[in-house]
């Protein structure tokens, strides 16, 4: 029998139980792109569209041997980390990474929520921006995560540019400072350092998009930082990883799925849409027993 091999992409991120964020979102995106899809489960919560009703994080040396499980036995080709709300467990991250050398880093810095509110402490945030942050090939803030990790007010487009460019010279990472707040478009602007060099000043890339019209984004930044570290683990350069990604994510947004009452989870699997709504249409509806 022939057999093949394929690059593996780890998760490290909190489990959403309704599936539309954090793990579940992640492996979906992972292989939507076709890669074989790992992960390291660091919280489980219990949460839908509407809200989240409860959390609980996962004891940090169990986080340690799942992410050692994975390198031992399948090493992934890129990481993706998402959500971590406790110091220790940012710092257990930090250590393995290290230990195991692992490259093409991808975090995205869950620090503030729509509404403005803090979702993880002070500790976590040091624990955050001195450990996680400058291991990263780049990172994902939204603009309130940009603002609180560099303590600019960012109004338009060049000082949006400026907090990416402040962002990557202060972690020594590229940063992906992600718009999504404006009213016709999507724009982000990706800083990227020079290799080996602290005096250039970092180049800066525009993925310019139109603002889907939905209200179902559960998940987008999962989704999207995911979808960069596919592109990374396949070889591409972060440039390329950012648009394919991007891509990826509006199509996932302009597809028109709309489950559960709140804001309902993007479609990860949207390329293979034609056929899944056919089947849908034609599947017969079960009979109550």
């Amino acid at each position: 029998m022939d057999t093949f091999t394929i690059p593996a992409v780890l998760t490290i991120a909190g489990s959403d139980s309704s599936g539309g964020a954090g793990i579940q979102a992640d492996i979906k995106t992972i292989t939507a792109h076709g890669l074989f899809a790992e992960c390291a489960i660091t919280a489980i919560t219990a949460q839908n569209t509407t809200g989240v009703r409860d959390v609980q994080d996962v004891d940090p040396q169990v986080v340690a041997e799942q992410i050692d499980a994975v390198f031992e036995d399948i090493p992934p080709a890129a990481v993706k980390i998402g959500m971590v709300s406790s110091a220790a467990i940012i710092n257990v991250i930090a250590e393995r990474l290290a230990h195991w050398g692992a490259t093409e880093v991808v975090v995205d810095p869950v620090m503030v929520a729509t509404s403005g509110a803090r979702l993880i402490s002070a500790d976590a945030v040091a624990a955050l921006t001195s450990r996680l942050l400058p291991a990263a090939r780049v990172i994902t803030p939204n603009i309130p995560e940009a603002e609180a990790l560099t303590g600019m007010h960012i109004e338009s487009e060049n000082t949006q540019a400026e907090a990416a460019c402040a962002l990557a010279r202060t972690f020594g990472c590229a940063a992906l400072v992600k718009g999504g707040h404006g009213v016709a478009d999507a724009n982000d602007v990706l800083a990227d350092p020079a290799a080996g060099s602290t005096d250039v000043a970092p180049a800066i890339t525009w993925f310019r998009h139109e603002r889907i019209d939905t209200a179902n984004t559960h998940g987008t930044g999962c989704t999207l930082s995911s979808a960069i570290a596919c592109g990374l683990a396949c070889g591409m350069d972060l440039a390329e990883a950012v648009a394919s990604a991007k891509d990826y994510l509006s199509g996932a947004l302009a597809s028109g799925l709309n489950l559960g009452h709140g804001s309902g989870p993007v479609d990860h699997m949207w390329r293979m849409g034609a056929q899944r709504r056919t089947s849908a249409a034609g599947t017969p509806t079960p009979t109550p027993r």
